[in-house]
């Protein structure tokens, strides 16, 4: 059976894999030129996508974007496309198990996120070269192996995260109800050691430092993805500081910072999903000025879409930002109400300048320790 064979060669490669060192950080791979795979082949009945997501639905934050792009590829792409959503869990034993069982399905095209899934991409998917396999918020190893079924992409979150610092910064000296006189704002991000999240730390910085050189920014790190008490604990702590603005990169923990916000009745920007559509109605909500958001769900349909067209270059890595319009801050209602024209014009002009190159924003890729704490400290 393929199934046994396969699970079995995978644990081989993957147990292999921990004596030769494998990091589970993402590396900044360079677009490979090329064309697209010739993976599956095209029939009249639908194609089959399967969604498989660390953690849960229902997190505000990541999955639930992606689960809404998902959604958008049935309502839109309903006439080609069977759509399928799995919810993994927290347990990463389990990962494995659950990529293999999807592969050995009837599903076509298979959606993994995040660098857990990663590594295990890496090893499963040369094992199945009739699917294909799309991987958000970070890349592969091209050289590791045959992976031309494989599309990966990331996002430019520091883009993003540098408008974030703007608004912060801008908030903070305004008149805004919940705003006071110290030009004093936070962060709170998941994992010091996840680029990622240093990407977003970075980019905040910047764009605050771009509105006031001068301007203090406190930086916390919650350990963990999950730990949403933590996080609120380490936003209460900077409210109570003097931060009235506090930016939170912390995956579903985020949940905690929203909490210390409306207790502390300061402002917040979320991260990943428009977060205040999520607490749309409650006391919550006029706290969440924006959020900085990752096109999950936007670059997932686009990226079924242009697969359906022949399109979507597997076997190639793509970084997409604010030109793609995979990245931004989120303009609803309460942005809309909530913070004066003159901040949002600031804001859209340092995103003008950024999409311009008349501003350029560092990343934390590639980054080496000693300028990323300089960074950080520049700003305390």
């Amino acid at each position: 059976m393929i199934k046994k064979w396969a699970r079995v060669l995978l644990a081989s490669l993957l147990t292999a894999a921990l004596f030769t060192g494998c990091s589970g950080t993402p590396k900044e791979n360079k677009p490979q030129e090329g064309v697209q795979a010739e993976v599956g082949t095209t029939t009249d009945k639908k194609v089959k996508v399967s969604l498989l997501v660390t953690g849960s639905f229902g997190d505000k934050a990541f999955n639930d974007s992606a689960q809404a792009g998902m959604k958008q590829v049935e309502e839109q792409l309903g006439d080609k496309v069977e759509v399928e959503m799995i919810e993994m869990g927290n347990d990463k034993t389990k990962f494995e198990g659950s990529l293999l069982d999807a592969s050995e399905s009837d599903s076509d095209i298979i959606i993994v996120g995040t660098w857990d899934m990663k590594e295990i991409l890496e090893k499963t998917a040369p094992l199945f070269p009739d699917k294909k396999y799309i991987i958000f918020d970070t890349d592969v190893d091209y050289a590791s192996g045959d992976l031309s079924n494989v599309y990966s992409m990331s996002y430019k979150q520091n883009e993003a995260a540098f408008l974030a610092g703007v608004l912060a910064a801008s908030v903070t000296t305004s008149d805004m109800t919940y705003a006071n006189e110290e030009a004093t704002i936070g962060f709170v991000g998941a994992k010091d050691t996840a680029a990622v999240i240093n990407d977003s730390a970075v980019g905040f910085i910047e764009g605050a430092q771009f509105i006031n050189p001068d301007i203090k920014v406190n930086v916390s790190y919650v350990g963990s993805y999950v730990d949403s008490a933590k996080a609120k604990e380490l936003a209460l702590t900077q409210y109570a500081s003097g931060a009235d603005c506090i930016f939170v990169a912390a995956g579903p923990a985020s949940v905690g910072v929203i909490e210390a916000a409306t207790e502390s009745k300061k402002y917040v920007i979320g991260v990943d999903s428009d977060q205040a559509l999520a607490y749309e109605g409650s006391d919550s909500a006029e706290f969440i000025i924006s959020s900085a958001i990752k096109g999950v769900g936007t670059t997932i349909f686009s990226s079924i879409e242009r697969d359906l067209e022949g399109k979507l270059p597997y076997g190639t890595y793509e970084l997409l930002g604010l030109t793609e319009n995979a990245v931004g801050l989120a303009d609803n209602s309460i942005y809309q109400s909530v913070v004066p024209e003159e901040i949002r014009s600031a804001v859209e002009t340092a995103k003008q300048n950024l999409l311009n190159g008349k501003v350029s924003v560092d990343t934390a890729y590639g980054m080496d320790e000693a300028t990323l704490k300089g960074i950080i400290s520049s700003a305390q």
